[in-house]
């Protein structure tokens, strides 16, 4: 056997034939045929799982079983991703699919190294600063994201292919199968699904393709049904068929170039739908990137995560480095609270003012992260008082000392918050942790036509016209340009080996709830489904912190207040996933236990 873990079923090209135990694994889960109006009761989830042989924690049930069944068969981390991810794109459609991006970060246990692949989508050739403006002003926001304009060139299935070719055991093809049985076959409707198509049936039911698959009889399908995809499923067989040759430049690109030029509307629709601009030669032009990892030391532990054109890696590494000069461990709940929403603050400002596409705009990054700048940083921090309002960026030139600021404050523009994230690990020690998208919930509401799949709207990800008259802004529209994200998906060394990893959907609030997740498992000594668990909040920069209520009815919250935090509520911040190692071979899986109905964590061989 290989380090990278290639079963000799795999070696030997075996598993087409095996192929269907693999499939018979996932629909023993509960994925058999049945009448799409009969009730099915939903494969079964958990929010932890602790054993061997490899891990995996998605959102879905469904998804989470599909990368099991890749691990059992001897397949390993990567491969197991790419099997969840694409299921993923089955059961969480509206906020992944090969009609998104995202962005992937791997251990590889031979080499002891950290990769990751930006798979980022890019803007059209045709793009310009101010193609989201008429007259000089920012057209509409729902006008954009609901619109073949917010339509950004997919780069989905490119990272799938990469990631597979370089570190995985498996071809495309292989890796899609669980992912086309579940489509055929169908998944039980749950409650947040239910949720999240009638919160977008208004628009869902402006595109014929989009109200065909999603909203059967007219109407949000019911919990307890089970929802199928064909379209989907002959869409992964050809995929894994004809490779992403089929997408970037073949017949699924050409479905997908002419439904975003020409949005398949309802002629009684009433909406004002734009038109996209993403041609063929866009798509062939496409290309995922391999890059270094963002990385910083934080109480001796290696945190490395996702470099530019996101702007993960770059703030929850500064962010560290700011805390890295206090000790939380030994603080009150209210004292660690106040630094972590501080440190959040001065490091979001900085991001808003540095960061962008690294292909069009000089990103410091190296500077970002310097242990420097964090004192700096740190510097300006009151041990009893917030800072009031948005406070202005740091000049991270190399020279520091003292507390100076420089410039202007920008404040952090609007992401959508619906993505998914997942991680993956093997009995070898591969880890991937893996965060992917199509923007907000439901993309730009437009499915592809007999394609099964909803185009994202990740170009309204770009600022529309600058944030700040007079503060340059990194983030504005060009031609295959990527936006800026916020997506971190993080893994933590210790000794040069894997102690866990983590990431979270969320728009922006990733990176707070990526970062409060590291400090509850090292600084706080909390177990890792304790720390995704715990009550977060979100500050961005701004006037006012993003709460959920669980934080807002702590006992903590009166002593926030009085340092001067004004809180604001949000129901619901991030959908972590996360995997742990605990040593002697032995895996913790932890997912969400309650947030967006509860996530799915599953070991191959548990054990207590």
């Amino acid at each position: 056997m290989s380090d990278r873990g290639t079963s000799s079923l795999f070696r030997r090209g075996r598993l087409v034939s095996q192929l269907g135990a693999v499939t018979a694994v996932v629909l023993a889960a509960g994925l058999l045929a049945a009448p799409a109006a009969a009730a099915r009761r939903p494969t079964p989830k958990q929010p932890v799982a602790t054993g061997y042989g490899g891990a995996v924690s998605t959102v879905d049930a469904d998804a989470t079983q599909a990368g099991l069944a890749v691990l059992r068969r001897g397949g390993n981390a990567v491969d197991a991703a790419v099997a969840a991810a694409a299921t993923l794109g089955v059961t969480e459609p509206y906020s992944t699919g090969i009609g998104g991006g995202g962005f992937f970060t791997y251990y590889d246990a031979r080499s002891k190294r950290v990769y990751t692949i930006d798979g980022r989508e890019t803007a059209p050739a045709t793009f310009k600063s101010t193609t989201f403006t008429e007259n000089g002003v920012a057209i509409p926001f729902d006008q954009a994201v609901t619109s073949g304009l917010s339509n950004g060139v997919p780069g989905t299935s490119a990272t799938w292919s990469q990631a597979l070719r370089q570190w995985g055991t498996l071809s495309l093809g292989q890796a899609l199968r669980p992912a086309e049985a579940v489509a055929a076959n169908g998944f039980v409707v749950d409650q947040t699904f239910h949720d999240q198509t009638a919160s977008n049936a208004d628009r869902f039911k402006d595109f014929p393709a989009t109200a065909k698959l999603f909203l059967p009889g007219g109407q949000p399908p019911v919990v307890g049904t089970v929802l199928r995809n064909p379209d989907l499923a002959r869409t992964y067989e050809q995929l894994g068929r004809q490779g992403i040759g089929s997408i970037y430049g073949g017949s699924i690109g050409q479905d997908i170039v002419r439904t975003t030029q020409n949005p398949p509307v309802d002629p009684k629709a009433t909406r004002n739908v734009r038109k996209g601009q993403m041609t063929l030669a866009d798509l062939r032009a496409y290309g995922a990137i391999n890059r270094a990892p963002t990385h910083v030391s934080y109480r001796g532990l290696d945190v490395y995560s996702m470099p530019p054109s996101s702007s993960g890696g770059t703030t929850v590494g500064e962010a560290l480095n700011i805390l890295d000069n206090v000790d939380l461990s030994k603080m009150s709940q209210a004292e660690y609270l106040h630094y972590f929403l501080e440190a959040s603050r001065y490091s979001f400002a900085d991001r808003n003012r540095w960061v962008g596409d690294p292909a069009y705009v000089t990103v410091p990054q190296k500077e970002l992260l310097s242990q420097g700048f964090g004192k700096e940083r740190f510097c300006l921090i009151s041990p009893t008082k917030a800072s009031t309002g948005t406070v202005a960026p740091g000049n991270p030139d190399g020279s520091y000392g003292g507390c100076p600021t420089s410039g202007t404050a920008a404040p952090t523009s609007y992401e959508g918050q619906n993505t998914s994230n997942l991680t993956t690990a093997d009995r070898w020690g591969n880890v991937v942790e893996y965060t992917l998208t199509i923007e907000q919930t439901g993309g730009s509401g437009i499915t592809v036509p007999g394609r099964g799949f909803l185009l994202n709207n990740e170009l309204t990800d770009f600022d529309f016209t600058p944030i700040t008259a007079g503060v340059p802004d990194l983030n504005l529209p060009a031609a295959g340009k990527r936006p800026r994200s916020s997506i971190s998906p993080t893994i933590v060394l210790k000794d040069g080996k894997p102690f866990f990893a983590t990431g979270s959907p969320g728009g922006a609030t990733i990176i707070t709830t990526a970062l409060q997740v590291i400090l509850g498992r090292i600084d706080r000594h909390l177990s890792l489904e304790d720390a995704i668990a715990a009550p977060r909040a979100s500050q961005r920069n701004a006037a006012n912190t993003e709460a959920e209520p669980a934080f807002q009815a702590a006992a903590y919250f009166a002593a926030l207040k009085a340092m001067g935090h004004t809180f604001v509520n949000n129901p619901e911040i991030g959908a972590a996933t996360g995997v742990e190692f605990l040593g002697h071979g032995r895996m913790l899986a932890a997912a969400e236990p309650v947030r967006r109905g509860g996530g799915s964590a599953g070991v191959v061989f548990p054990a207590g």
